[in-house]
């Protein structure tokens, strides 16, 4: 038998300062051989990414507790290898690919340069030939237009194109261990496949060790050669796929195989008067060059794009990264610049200026894909939930302070956490605090950015739940932005497929579920059973 690569032994973590450790994962044990694909898996905030993040000590020095335990890859104890030995390591010999891209990525250089700079750093390869490499990586991990895409910002990028960066550039130094924390949540399930796939093939090629974190099942299904369950900081499963998967043993572990979104819409009024409609809209962004930076092209984010939305109801948007799902969602509540009409409760929105877009902006409301990125680490969860009422209502702070409370309570969040920060929760939990900012301003319209993309199938279908309750309870009309066909089959009366821009099929979604017409709808549909 092969000697692993990776061992853990019998790892507790803790966070705390001054004697008070709050001890978050108990004796871990886990290795992995070379060639092996190990998926971790478990609700959110069980110690998945704590396990993660302490094989290459990247818990907050400051607070975290290595309590009992080690983990050595290649005859190096990492818990007590030098920081200097540890950057050699980090990124050169162990790639890892994080959550959140937009927290990872430097937001103030170019995506090409982020990849050059590990080239040169682990490689010393000189600059020519790493760009040359970058580039490469960029098309192989299918990012559109990668030799404009290279000099992009995080910013200027996609959720799911930010996350293939970041897949390109854990994988450029051909690592012998990647630890991929989540690295396929934001992407489409046709892109998804196209990384998985690619993951399995580096993997044949390099023979290299895979960690594999994720919430998706069907995803472990499909990449996994052993599963490991963790609970509250425990392992409570390990074993082959097939195993896991055909003969569960703990009850936790059935529970998760038995978590995937179910049920249908919630029942809607057939003559709802329309809130919101949008009728040939268009977003281009301008390609400038030369010496006065004249327009020399366009990106064609969105072109043409036209539906109406019922009150009470809910439309999915889905396609695939890059597509222009957020792009037109941004547009529509005027945060980005477009073309076409968008008319809400028989209002034109274009002609309005911020001041004419004031009264709207607490009617119209949006919870955006990545939480961490989305509440300010700075604020605390009373502030960030406080903020738009703050902005928009004229109520003393006891009145505030009880709305927050009340909010809080509609979320499932207990009211006497309040006071504490973003980092102090889990994803699902900022999720939640994300839903109850928008819901403390009673909103008409919501626009749901893929809320549930980087949540485990447990908590995921809990916050569906939430949200088919609050549709129901508030009369409340959602836009909701997903690659995750079976979680619009859930929450969507109509759903319209994007690509490249443009609607290439939309429909009742169990209709079009059933019996899509277009190819690549049918290939969503296949990629999604």
């Amino acid at each position: 038998m092969s000697k692993p690569v990776l061992t853990i032994n019998e790892l507790s973590v803790g966070f705390g300062r001054q004697g008070q450790v709050e001890q978050v994962t108990d004796k871990v044990s886990l290795s992995i051989k070379k060639g092996e694909t190990l998926a971790l898996v478990g609700e959110s905030g069980s110690g998945k990414s704590v396990t993660a993040n302490s094989i290459l000590k990247l818990l907050p020095k400051t607070s975290a507790h290595y309590m009992n335990g080690s983990i050595e890859f290649d005859g190096n104890d990492m818990l007590s290898c030098s920081e200097r030995r540890l950057r050699g390591i980090r990124g050169g010999r162990i790639g890892m690919i994080f959550q959140e891209p937009m927290v990872s990525l430097n937001p103030l250089h170019r995506i090409g340069k982020q990849l050059i700079e590990t080239l040169s750093i682990h490689r010393g390869m000189r600059q020519s030939k790493a760009e040359a490499l970058a580039l490469e990586w960029m098309k192989k991990v299918g990012i559109r237009f990668p030799d404009k895409k290279i000099s992009a910002y995080p910013h200027e990028l996609s959720g799911g194109e930010r996350q293939r960066v970041m897949i390109a550039m854990a994988l450029i130094n051909e690592p012998e261990l990647l630890i991929a924390d989540e690295p396929t949540t934001a992407l489409d399930v046709s892109v998804q496949a196209q990384i998985l796939c690619l993951l399995k093939e580096l993997q044949q090629e390099l023979g290299m060790a895979m960690l594999f974190i994720t919430h998706d099942l069907s995803i472990v299904k499909r990449i996994a050669d052993r599963v490991a369950v963790m609970q509250s900081g425990q392992l409570v499963e390990v074993g082959a796929c097939q195993q896991i998967f055909h003969n569960p043993a703990h009850p936790y572990t059935k529970q998760l195989i038995d978590s995937d979104p179910k049920g249908l819409p919630v029942a809607t009024c057939t003559d709802a008067q329309e809130l919101l409609s949008v009728e040939q809209l268009k977003i281009w962004f301008p390609i400038t060059g030369g010496l006065f930076k004249r327009t020399i092209g366009h990106i064609k984010a969105v072109t043409n794009m036209s539906f109406m939305l019922k009150k009470g109801h809910s439309i999915g948007l889905v396609g695939e990264s890059g597509s222009g799902k957020s792009t037109t969602g941004m547009a529509i509540l005027k945060l980005v610049s477009s073309e076409g009409a968008i008319q809400y409760k028989g209002t034109s929105l274009q002609p309005l200026d911020r001041k004419g877009m004031l009264p709207f902006r607490s009617k119209m409301q949006v919870v955006f894909q990545d939480p961490f990125s989305a509440l300010n680490p700075r604020m605390s969860v009373a502030q960030v939930i406080g903020e738009g009422l703050r902005v928009h209502s004229e109520h003393d702070e006891q009145t505030i302070d009880a709305m927050i409370c009340d909010a809080m309570k509609e979320v499932e969040l207990d009211p006497d956490t309040r006071h504490r920060y973003p980092n102090e929760f889990s994803g699902g939990q900022r999720q939640r605090i994300a839903i109850a900012r928008a819901l403390v301003l009673k909103p008409e319209f919501i626009l749901l950015d893929e809320p549930t993309s980087s949540l485990d199938r447990t908590v995921q279908s809990q916050v569906l739940d939430l949200l088919k309750e609050l549709q129901v309870k508030y009369q409340l009309t959602y836009l909701f932005i997903s690659h995750d066909l079976n979680v619009v089959k859930s929450l969507c009366h109509y759903t319209i497929v994007m690509r490249n821009g443009e609607i290439i099929e939309q429909g009742e979604t169990q209709s079009l579920f059933q019996n899509p017409a277009h190819d690549y709808t049918k290939e969503l549909v296949s990629l999604s059973v």
